[in-house]
């Protein structure tokens, strides 16, 4: 679609992902054994043949514009590509920081005069759903809109608690919006439903440059699209919303129609990760007629190893990841990332374990979250006293145990904490066999 341009909102700080998001933004968190949550909204475009891709980046970016840098590429294609464009100032004065998703598409418009492109679509880069905007974009244009907005049907008494609702006529044009109303508006021949924004939007070009200039001279603005942008385009421009819950995606059946996470708390992250190791998860990671685009590092392939009694190396109802070593251990219903060592007689139970880290003999962890470079030391056990684990590490509101990137954690007493640099080089501990390593990126995160 070279017509449009597609700018991807990705600086949000994901405060209550932490500490997850202590050292990355939230769209670069690691999710389902191989992604980042902003991989899903790439390869929707990708899939969806949009290939002039702008990613703002603003939050401790490091660890994102590495992963765009090597996952997504295009090398010398110069009508395709996925740019990632830093927080910056577009005149004198303007704060360090952006003041909204509206400020932050403001002060890239110069992008937008360098593109002379038909229609923006602006997105974000921290939700994890498919789907194919093209479908999208020609409801869009059909509809003759200035702005469409993709809209979740959701259970109104839900809907009220969590999102800004829309309010449309027959004719899916939007005739108000309310952030998190009481008793939300049904949609129409629906009155059990409420139509929640998922904050992604379709601008024509020449509107979006104007209803942004106004609202960066309003001084009482967020400068934010939701709160501000959209509520006063309503009975001056053509805004529609797009039912997401009629999109289509290619290899998908009905039961994946309209999935949508917000994973943006704990709970949240480890539930969405849960669904994904059971046998008809609501999102297929199989589907080949739609891939989720990732940076593939080289690691071997899993293995397990030894068949004795009680030490038999085995994983049931669990995602797996290359490089993972299950020696003797045993894994249930869990989320295993790559690189990945359990040694004997280790238990993991409801459990995600990203990159890098070392499962000690003996040591038994459940509904526990482990972020890189994690090292549980021989015979801990972690998710089985929260009162216990409190005094140590942050615990959900559902009992989620979560241990911070490079911490190093003995049995009982104090965590330590390696530096960062050790963490971002993870190395194999002296217990693995001998042979070839497989080392992460200078500075990933």
């Amino acid at each position: 679609m070279i017509d449009t341009l597609v700018m991807i909102m990705a600086g949000g700080r994901g405060e209550r992902l932490s500490p997850l998001t202590k050292d990355r933004a939230k769209p670069a968190v690691p999710f389902g054994g191989r992604y980042r949550i902003i991989d899903f909204a790439l390869s929707n475009f990708i899939n969806s043949g949009f290939s002039r891709i702008k990613v703002l980046t603003q939050y401790r970016s490091n660890s994102l514009l590495i992963h765009l840098a090597r996952g997504f590429n295009f090398g010398s294609l110069s009508e395709h590509y996925v740019d990632a464009i830093p927080a910056h100032q577009a005149m004198a004065g303007d704060a360090g920081w952006y003041l909204g998703t509206a400020d932050a598409i403001y002060r890239n418009l110069g992008i937008v005069d360098e593109e002379q492109p038909t229609d923006v679509a602006v997105f974000g880069a921290d939700h994890i759903y498919k789907m194919d905007v093209r479908q999208m974009m020609n409801f869009h244009r059909k509809v003759g809109a200035d702005c469409t907005v993709a809209a979740l049907p959701s259970d109104r008494e839900a809907a009220a608690k969590q999102f800004g609702i829309l309010e449309v006529d027959t004719d899916s044009r939007v005739v108000g919006f309310e952030e998190k109303p009481e008793s939300p508006k049904p949609i129409p021949g629906r009155p059990d439903r409420a139509l929640a924004s998922m904050g992604n939007y379709f601008f024509r070009g020449d509107v979006l440059q104007e209803v942004l200039e106004e609202d960066h001279a309003d001084p009482n603005s967020h400068h934010d699209f939701g709160r501000d942008v959209i509520p006063r385009m309503l009975g001056r421009y053509n805004v529609f919303a797009y039912d997401f819950g009629q999109n289509q995606v290619a290899g998908e059946d009905e039961r994946h129609a309209g999935y949508w996470r917000d994973v943006g708390t704990i709970d949240a992250y480890f539930e969405a990760n849960m669904d994904l190791r059971t046998v008809s998860p609501k999102l297929n990671l199989h589907n080949y007629d739609w891939p989720i685009r990732t940076a593939t590092q080289n690691h071997p392939p899993a293995k397990f190893v030894f068949d004795e009694e009680n030490r038999r190396g085995h994983a049931v109802d669990s995602l797996v990841s290359e490089g993972v070593i299950v020696s003797g251990a045993t894994v249930r219903d869990s989320v295993i990332f790559n690189n990945v060592f359990l040694h004997s007689g280790s238990q993991l139970d409801a459990c995600i374990v990203m990159q890098g880290a070392n499962i000690g003999r003996g040591a038994s962890l459940r509904r526990t979250i482990c972020d890189k470079g994690v090292t549980i030391e021989d015979g801990a056990q972690i998710g089985y006293d929260l009162a216990s684990d409190r005094e140590r590490f942050t615990v959900s509101p559902q009992g989620v145990v979560v241990i911070p990137k490079g911490a190093q954690v003995p049995a009982h007493g104090p965590v330590i904490y390696r530096r960062r640099r050790d963490v971002g080089n993870v190395m194999r501990p002296r217990s693995h066999p001998p042979g070839p390593v497989s080392v992460p990126g200078e500075g990933e995160s």
